[in-house]
């Protein structure tokens, strides 16, 4: 039992003292950039969809 007190006051002690947070202004840009590879991922998805969907359209009218 004496084991898992001393895991929950280590692990508060990590969290409140030896963890750095980021700022809000840091939350908010990463937020930008994750947002903007996110739409940037989705639009490539989307034009290999496109691409792919084309292709194999054409190889089934030829059959």
């Amino acid at each position: 039992m004496t084991k898992v007190i001393n895991y929950f006051k280590e692990s508060y002690e990590e969290l409140f003292n030896k963890v750095s947070w980021p700022t809000w202004n840091e939350l908010q840009n990463s937020a930008v950039v994750v947002s903007i590879a996110s739409l940037i991922i989705a639009l490539v998805v989307l034009l290999m969809d496109t691409v792919l969907n084309s292709t194999i359209t054409q190889l089934y009218k030829l059959f």
